[in-house]
């Protein structure tokens, strides 16, 4: 009896297709569902189908319409660009965060685009006052009139849209605060938790001083990743908000270090 070794045609269709998607964001950094369809005369959910499959295999990463290519956490993308990953992941976790603000407060967002995420949440919370080294948010908060801005002074980054430095940590240091959100690219039970670049950690560590708590705010492909600057260790921050997704594993072995983690 022949024993037949070729593929099925379906898959050898998929794998074909999921090159080609593959090449493309390789030339152009990000695809789109809609694009994608049109072009290799497909349906959206087929194009659906093969990115799903290929952030699977870590080859892509997801994001709202569309994939981007997958990168190291190592490297520091623009917030406009994160924006566009995880967004109604980010949408969720901003509204559990808003649930744990309350008139009379004084709270802290870094730099980030899940903090913006929970800055358009408070939007319309009375008496609040907000504490940030992000431009980006402080123009998302001018049209609230019953939220006070300070924004710390220091040297832009243009990427994050965030101020850094001397200036920034100085500012930090003469202020108190009831509850920092934190906005972090890796959060590894042994390493703590992770930003790409050494200034915004610094700030970030002067941001859980003033503070009387720190939660931090992170979709779950955050977990398990580590960049290149620490922030804190694990215990320094006792919440995370995450989605719905995030590996059992890690919420046991955080949770076993006395974090909470609250996934929605």
């Amino acid at each position: 009896m022949t024993v037949s070794t070729t593929q099925p045609p379906d898959r050898h269709l998929n794998e074909e297709r999921r090159r080609i998607i593959l090449q493309k964001l390789h030339r152009e950094g990000r695809v789109l569902v809609s694009q994608l369809a049109r072009e290799l005369s497909i349906s959206p959910v087929t194009v659906r189908n093969d990115l799903n499959a290929l952030a699977k295999e870590g080859l892509v990463l997801r994001a709202h319409g569309g994939a981007v290519k997958a990168e190291s956490t190592l490297l520091d993308r623009q917030v406009g660009e994160k924006a566009q990953l995880h967004a109604e992941e980010k949408a969720a976790i901003a509204a559990k965060a808003a649930s744990f603000v309350s008139a009379g407060h004084c709270i802290v967002l870094d730099s980030g685009s899940t903090t913006t995420a929970v800055a358009r949440a408070i939007k319309t919370l009375k008496n609040l006052t907000v504490i940030t080294n992000a431009l980006n948010i402080a123009v998302e908060l001018t049209d609230s009139p019953g939220v006070e801005i300070i924004l710390t002074g220091g040297v832009l980054r243009r990427n994050s849209l965030s101020v850094v430095g001397h200036l920034a940590e100085d500012v930090l240091t003469g202020l108190t605060a009831d509850i920092l959100f934190l906005g972090v690219d890796g959060i590894d039970p042994q390493s703590g938790y992770t930003t790409p670049n050494l200034l915004e950690s610094r700030v970030n560590q002067q941001m859980i001083r003033i503070s009387k708590e720190t939660i931090v705010v992170a979709d779950s492909t955050k977990f398990g990743k580590r960049s290149l600057a620490v922030i804190c260790p694990i215990d320094h921050a006792r919440r995370i908000i995450t989605d719905s997704r995030v590996d059992e594993r890690y919420v046991r072995e955080l949770e076993a270090m006395g974090v909470e983690v609250i996934a929605v």
